[in-house]
């Protein structure tokens, strides 16, 4: 599928306001960092008295300086990445945001995955595609999507999601990553604008029913359904495995397998000699056993 620009008109009309739940979706043809533009127009709105409704959403064709974990900048050609950032409010305790970046995680997982395409998630937010061969900190996987949460001065949070598309392998920033192109996914999941509007229903969703839930993600969901806690674990390429997290702010490294996740999101490592830590932040890197 060549490149093409995103359908605006076609995303709004099928997700904002009375359809959907979005307040605006915009889209320009370029921008340093889309996480950084939304920041800003949300802090200015809030400085002018006139608070930006949300939940809005702010997509870019071109990105030349976005912002990853870490601050790690990184850019993406025209038109062949899915760029966008979303302003958020869920209605939680301040306690519980640390769930929005892994739920939203899930919802991109859940959009691959009703494309055809076999996803899943690196905690607490990577998004992975299966690979052939195995490299160290990802195993059998490679990246194709990364997500950035920040909150926003005045409230709310600003999710940003940077998914591969249809990058060639130059055109990858490490050897670790992946496109959805690259990766033999279907036709269809290379639609951009199909993919936004699917983002956008499926993360409303998410953040809907956590919401509902007081910002508890382990409810059950209707009908004895699994809550967002089991969905989020059925989808893990984490969880059950070997791994080193280096923990944020230089706080060492931590190594064991990853059991499960704690109330609040972080990662529940046991040892070997059977100690458990609580990874909270930090980069965790898939080991390969002998």
């Amino acid at each position: 599928m060549e490149p093409s620009n995103l359908d605006v008109e076609a995303v709004r009309s099928a997700v904002l306001r009375p359809v959907g739940p979005w307040a605006s979706v915009d889209v320009l043809p370029v921008a340093a960092s889309t996480n950084a533009e939304l920041v800003e127009r949300a802090r200015a709105a809030d400085e002018a008295g006139t608070p930006l409704d949300a939940p809005a959403a702010l997509a870019a064709e071109h990105q030349t300086a976005g912002v990853g974990r870490a601050g790690r900048s990184w850019e993406t050609p025209p038109h062949a990445a899915l760029t966008v950032s979303m302003l958020l409010r869920p209605d939680v305790p301040d306690v519980a945001l640390g769930w929005l970046p892994l739920l939203s995680g899930l919802a991109m997982v859940r959009v691959l995955r009703d494309a055809g395409v076999p996803a899943a998630l690196k905690w607490p937010n990577d998004v992975l595609l299966p690979a052939g061969e195995s490299l160290d900190g990802f195993g059998p996987w490679r990246k194709v999507a990364g997500i950035l949460a920040q909150v926003v001065p005045g409230g709310g949070v600003v999710v940003g999601i940077g998914l591969n598309v249809a990058q060639a392998t130059d055109e990858l920033p490490v050897p670790t990553a992946t496109s959805l192109a690259l990766s033999g996914a279907p036709a269809p999941a290379l639609d951009r604008t199909a993919l936004l509007a699917a983002l956008l229903r499926e993360l409303a969703a998410v953040v809907e029913r956590w919401s509902a839930d007081d910002g508890d993600a382990d409810v059950p969901g209707p009908g004895g359904a699994p809550s967002l806690v089991d969905e989020y674990a059925a989808v893990s390429a984490t969880l059950g495995t070997l791994v080193r997290a280096d923990l944020a702010g230089g706080g060492g490294t931590v190594e064991g397998t990853a059991e499960r996740l704690s109330d609040d999101g972080a990662l529940v490592v046991v040892r070997a000699d059977g100690s458990v830590r609580i990874v909270a932040a930090g980069d965790v890197h898939h080991v390969r056993e002998a």
